[in-house]
């Protein structure tokens, strides 16, 4: 059995302006604020000699690929990104950044959707990927439309009810 695993697909380069500030504020925090705090415990435990067996130094590195991993993924998600700050031209229908109000048809019950970029989802919030099979299946629907969605249990039944910006 091989450790191979096939690359997950790319997602959106969509982002809200919000998400877009969050991720330059986490790419300041890490960059300014942590990174230059770890690398001095790590300068700080290097020169106690054996780094074999010290603790401060070991998990300082680790902590360092881990900053610097993670800069490089938000910077290069921050340049090919593209911001999504104007309204659609056509607000009656769903698009990205829309909070979408559905009703499901087997239990009846309504749930509220906010369709965000992959880097966004947010369960608490209910805001889901647009690549998602639920945004996938909502996009460009209007008010009234009856939406179908695939799920591992099989395939539901939505109706739209509110579409807001």
């Amino acid at each position: 059995m091989s450790r191979y695993r096939p690359p997950s697909p790319k997602s959106s380069p969509y982002i809200t302006p919000e998400g877009a500030s969050k991720m330059r504020a986490e790419l300041h925090q890490l960059w300014k604020v942590e990174r230059p705090q770890v690398t001095q415990i790590v300068h700080e435990a290097a020169k106690n000699g054996d780094r074999s067996e010290n603790g401060d130094y070991i998990y300082g590195k680790r902590r360092l690929r881990e900053i610097d991993s993670r800069v490089r993924y938000l910077t290069k998600r921050i340049e090919n990104a593209t911001i999504v700050e104007d309204k659609p031209r056509d607000p009656s229908k769903v698009f990205f950044a829309a909070w979408v109000t559905v009703e499901d048809q087997d239990s009846i019950t309504e749930q509220t959707f906010r369709l965000v970029g992959a880097d966004e989802i947010d369960a608490k919030l209910n805001w889901i990927s647009i690549d998602s099979p639920m945004a996938r299946a909502l996009l460009g629907k209007s008010v009234d439309d009856e939406v179908i969605v695939k799920t591992p249990a099989g395939e539901r039944c939505f109706i739209v009810l509110e579409i807001k910006y």
